[in-house]
C-alpha cells in the first residue's frame, strides 16, 4: 500500500517539530547547568576520583545507591580527592546524613590558598558547628564556634566558600560561617592530614555523603 505524499510531508514535519523541541529543551537544561558553573565531584555509583583515607581503625568505605557509604570506625572514617581543585575563589557542595553515632558526619577539609581548613559538622558529641583550625583553636573554640541540633537519618545541604579573604559556610541554605581570615592563621587538625587537599570524614559515626559538587568563582576585583 502507498502512502499519500502529503501524509508523509505532514510526518517529516511533525518529526522536526518534535527534534526541535526536545533538543531545545535539553540544550536549556545544559546551558542552566554550564551557568551555574557547577561540576560533579561523585558520579553516584563508584569511588572514583576518590579515595579512602587510611586514618588507622577506619571504617568500610563504598559507593553505593547514589551515595558514599562511611562505615563508622574507631576514629575517623572518609574519603580524599585524588584529583586537581582549586585553592580559592570556589564553592563546595554536598548532602550528609548521619546515620548512626553521635559525633561529627561531615569535616569536610579544603584547601584555603597555600593551607588548609576543616569545616566540622556536629562535631564534640553531636552539636558543634565551625572551622578547625583559626588561629590555631579549633571548631569547638574560635570565633567560628556554634551549637545546632541535629537529625539522624535526615540529609543536610552543606555549602562551603572561599575567598582570598573569607571563608562562608552554609547548612540547610542558612549561613552559619562568615570570617574574615585576613591575617589570620588557617590550618587543620593534624587526625585530618590525610584528608588533604580535599576530603570528608566522620568521627566514630556512619555518615552517607552525595550529591558532591563544585564550582569556580570568579576573583574580585581590588
Amino acid at each position: 500500500m502507498r502512502i499519500p505524499s502529503c501524509y508523509l510531508r505532514l510526518a517529516v514535519i511533525g518529526f522536526t517539530v518534535l527534534s526541535s523541541v526536545l533538543f531545545t529543551t535539553m540544550n536549556g537544561a545544559a546551558e542552566e547547568k554550564a551557568e551555574n558553573g557547577w561540576r560533579p565531584l561523585f558520579d553516584g555509583k563508584s569511588l572514583t576520583g576518590w579515595k579512602s583515607a587510611n586514618f588507622g581503625g577506619e571504617g568500610e568505605v563504598r559507593a553505593a545507591d547514589g551515595q558514599i557509604e562511611l562505615d563508622a570506625g574507631n576514629t575517623l572514617t572518609g574519603v580524599t580527592w585524588q584529583k586537581e581543585f582549586p585553592k580559592t575563589n570556589y564553592e563546595i557542595r554536598l548532602e550528609a546524613m548521619q546515620v548512626d553515632g553521635n559525633d561529627f558526619f561531615c569535616g569536610l577539609t579544603f584547601p584555603v590558598a597555600d593551607s588548609h581548613c576543616s569545616f566540622i559538622v556536629a562535631g564534640w558529641g553531636g552539636s558543634v558547628v565551625g572551622l578547625s583550625n583559626i588561629d590555631g583553636m579549633d571548631a569547638s573554640d574560635n570565633q567560628t564556634t556554634r551549637y545546632q541540633s541535629f537529625k539522624q537519618k535526615q540529609w543536610y545541604k552543606i555549602r562551603v566558600r572561599v575567598a582570598p579573604t573569607l571563608i562562608e559556610a552554609w547548612i540547610d541554605d542558612k549561613q552559619v560561617v562568615k570570617q574574615d581570615i585576613t591575617g589570620r592563621k588557617i590550618t587543620i587538625r593534624p587526625e585530618v592530614e590525610l584528608s588533604r587537599p580535599l576530603g570528608i570524614s566522620a568521627w566514630q559515626t556512619k555518615a552517607f555523603l552525595r550529591k558532591i559538587e563544585y564550582r569556580e568563582l570568579p576573583a574580585k576585583k581590588p
